[in-house]
């Protein structure tokens, strides 16, 4: 896909000015992979590519820019980043391409996916990458940021992954409004926020910070 109808359908979740080419040249890599394999495999329903870029790419970059904002006067350095269930990688790979220097971990527990996310790590040529083919519930290691999009057995997966952020740390959520109240009241006691996702009124990012 060209980089200017990237840059179009994109628009509503981040500043085109704020999608350089190494971003756009990324997103274009990963989708004709997610493309070609979703044919083999079941990586998303999404059938179309410009479909792929709005859902997946859009509301991941929209995460990626209100988590790391480029204008931060105190940009965290190369923090750690866990992504629970990445399935086909959000939004765990856009957030890498929006931030190359965190050290982002795929965490997938489905074999074909992680085969999956390895190749799209090979083909960019990504450091600072890493994929592991394991439960999130498994892990002890701990992350300054975790990850969640659309998984199975929600209430399991956001148990786990609040587990997986470092002390002072924070989980941030791609869910349905319809599933707030349930997170919130699954998660352990600290600190929310809610931010609501461009091209919908029934999609949001939920993010949450561990008390002290």
């Amino acid at each position: 896909m060209h980089a200017s109808t990237l840059r179009d359908l994109l628009a509503p979740f981040i500043p085109a000015a704020e999608l350089d080419d190494p971003i756009l040249s990324a997103i274009a890599t990963h989708l004709d992979l997610l493309t070609l394999w979703n044919q083999r495999m079941n990586l998303t329903a999404l059938r179309s590519p410009e479909e792929m870029v709005v859902r997946h790419f859009g509301e991941s970059l929209f995460a990626a820019r209100a988590l790391f904002p480029r204008d931060a006067p105190h940009p965290v350095s190369d923090p750690t980043v866990f992504d629970v269930g990445s399935g086909a990688g959000f939004p765990g790979l856009p957030i890498k391409y929006w931030a190359p220097q965190l050290q982002v971990t795929l965490i997938e527990s489905h074999g074909k996916k992680a085969t999956f996310l390895r190749e799209v790590g090979r083909a960019l040529q990504l450091t600072g990458f890493s994929v592991l083919n394991v439960r999130a519930e498994t892990l002890s290691e701990r992350a300054a940021l975790v990850t969640m999009r659309a998984v199975e057995k929600f209430d399991q997966a956001l148990l786990a992954a609040s587990r997986l952020v470092a002390p002072n740390g924070r989980l941030a959520v791609l869910i349905g409004e319809a599933q707030r109240e349930r997170a919130i009241s699954l998660l352990p006691p600290g600190e929310s926020s809610i931010l609501n996702l461009p091209f919908s009124d029934r999609r949001i990012l939920l993010t949450w910070k561990p008390a002290p």
